[in-house]
């Protein structure tokens, strides 16, 4: 084959050979990127007191959150939508506030499962958390509901409205309400974990960790006396409501164990496991009954501040020999010798 030839037929195999190149790569398509979009998880208890997973949102922009995202800080979420008919209230006015939970067809819900005795639980609470109420609206008909309303002081209030549509998961979606007015802010939240309300004493014991299920348990007592005989309220002993201050990221709880599963007692003790989502101050709740009425304790507690544990004595460093004066003897080299992968930072909690 004379030089040009050879030329020629090289030049071909090239074409060839890129051009197959071309063609698998189009066939294969462009590399998969990951999904920046998150499935929410219900944040509601079980039956037993231990929490499902959290969901919830980033404020009231109606799309939906992270799975990682606390309940109750968005309006709208898995096409469902929160629709409150007025968000302005007068201080110390009662007012028939009326709303709806739209679904991912635009229309109002009308079918939900019942859940601790009620279809849809409704909580309204101030944004310093100095106002809390436990409320349960009636349906109007056509998937209205409607409650009887009153906001005591002026200031910014979130509703949050707790409920499980039929075929679906349980859902917290938030919504704010107002009240005009000169409003002054309470001051910040110190730690309690003893309640005084209507002569029952009620103390916490338990501390809350982030990212894990913590034990908690509410001592009920009066004048003195433990009370033994708690009256069941929504099919348990107690319910508990657990918000973060700042943002107010909703946890809803229930006790270990419910009223006639022969192992509960009906006092002085109830005992939760909940799962908060992150450091910082939270204030709880504490719904009991007892002599036929509801009354609330509330307690704000931090998160992520337990101390370290205590060492067993078999744990404690060994005390270096002391010397003639009594005081410990350097090492032979004069110079203590630092632990070979640096400072030990496994009990500092600084960070």
């Amino acid at each position: 084959m004379n030089t040009p030839a050879r030329i020629g037929a090289y030049a071909l195999g090239l074409a060839v050979v890129f051009g197959g190149a071309l063609g698998a790569g189009k066939a294969v398509g462009p590399a998969a990127t990951p999904s920046t979009t998150g499935t929410a998880h219900p944040a509601h208890a079980a039956p037993t007191g231990q929490p499902d997973a959290g969901h919830g949102g980033h404020g009231d922009a109606g799309t939906d959150a992270p799975a990682s995202a606390p309940a109750g800080l968005q309006i709208s979420q898995d096409g469902y939508t929160l629709a409150p008919e007025t968000t302005a209230f007068t201080p110390g006015e009662e007012t028939d506030l009326r709303f709806t939970v739209t679904g991912p067809d635009g229309r109002p819900v009308t079918a939900y499962q019942t859940q601790h005795e009620k279809k849809l639980h409704f909580i309204v609470v101030s944004r310093d958390l100095g106002v809390f109420r436990h409320l349960h609206p009636e349906e109007a008909g056509n998937g209205v509901w409607s409650v009887r309303l009153t906001l005591p002081e002026a200031g910014a209030y979130r509703a949050f409205a707790d409920f499980a549509p039929e075929g679906g998961r349980p859902l917290t979606l938030g919504a704010d309400l107002r009240a005009g007015g000169d409003y002054k802010p309470a001051g910040p939240l110190e730690p309690r974990r003893t309640a005084e309300v209507d002569g029952y004493t009620v103390t916490l014991d338990g501390d809350l960790a982030p990212g894990r299920s913590s034990k908690v348990t509410l001592k009920v007592s009066k004048d003195g006396r433990p009370v033994t005989d708690l009256q069941p309220y929504l099919g348990a002993y107690g319910h508990l409501v657990a918000l973060r201050d700042g943002d107010l990221a909703y946890l809803h709880v229930h006790p270990d164990g419910e009223p006639g599963d022969g192992r509960t007692p009906s006092g002085p003790d109830v005992t939760f496991y909940a799962e908060v989502p992150s450091r910082g101050t939270y204030r709880l709740f504490l719904d009991f009954q007892h002599g036929g009425k509801v009354r609330t304790a509330d307690f704000t507690v931090r998160a992520g501040d337990a101390p370290a544990p205590e060492r067993s004595p078999s744990e404690e460093p060994a005390a270096a020999p002391a010397g003639p004066s009594g005081t410990p003897e350097p090492p032979e080299n004069g110079t203590p010798e630092p632990p070979e992968n640096g400072p030990d930072h496994s009990e500092d909690h600084s960070h």
